[in-house]
């Protein structure tokens, strides 16, 4: 089995923020405080694009590899937002939280001022909790 091509690289959160983040970067940070309180984890970069908070581990055949518990990477038009699947199929829920656009596992968004943050804010902290009750620490 292949291993994971996304793992944590020690560098700079801070450092990749202010970089590729650019005017969205107060953004990033707001959503990072979220998902620190969520996860009870500090950021680290996964990868050479994921900020991600926390971790488990996902057994693909024979291999076992670390994936952040809550994770988001600011991308050249939108800010994505990595959510547990099953959360992305309430459209009632996804309506509350304002202006976006969603795919399987992520919410994509252009700016915080388009969104309730509160609503944000619960639906990271539900996919946090969704994934650490899966896979609990040991």
């Amino acid at each position: 089995m292949a291993e994971a091509k996304t793992k944590r690289t020690g560098a700079s959160v801070e450092a990749f923020l202010k970089k590729a983040a650019g005017d969205r970067k107060s953004d990033c940070d707001a959503i990072a405080a979220m998902m620190a309180k969520a996860s009870k984890a500090p950021a680290e970069m996964w990868g050479p694009s994921i900020v991600g908070f926390g971790s488990y581990d996902i057994v693909s055949g024979k291999t076992v590899n670390a994936w952040p518990v809550a994770g988001f990477s600011p991308r050249k038009g939108e800010i994505v937002i990595y959510i547990v699947p099953s959360l992305l199929e309430d459209e009632v829920r996804l309506r509350k939280i304002g202006r976006h656009r969603h795919g399987k596992s992520c919410l994509y968004i252009k700016s915080l001022a388009d969104l309730d943050t509160k609503e944000l804010g619960k639906l990271i902290a539900d996919s946090v909790a969704l994934v650490q009750k899966k896979y609990p620490s040991k």
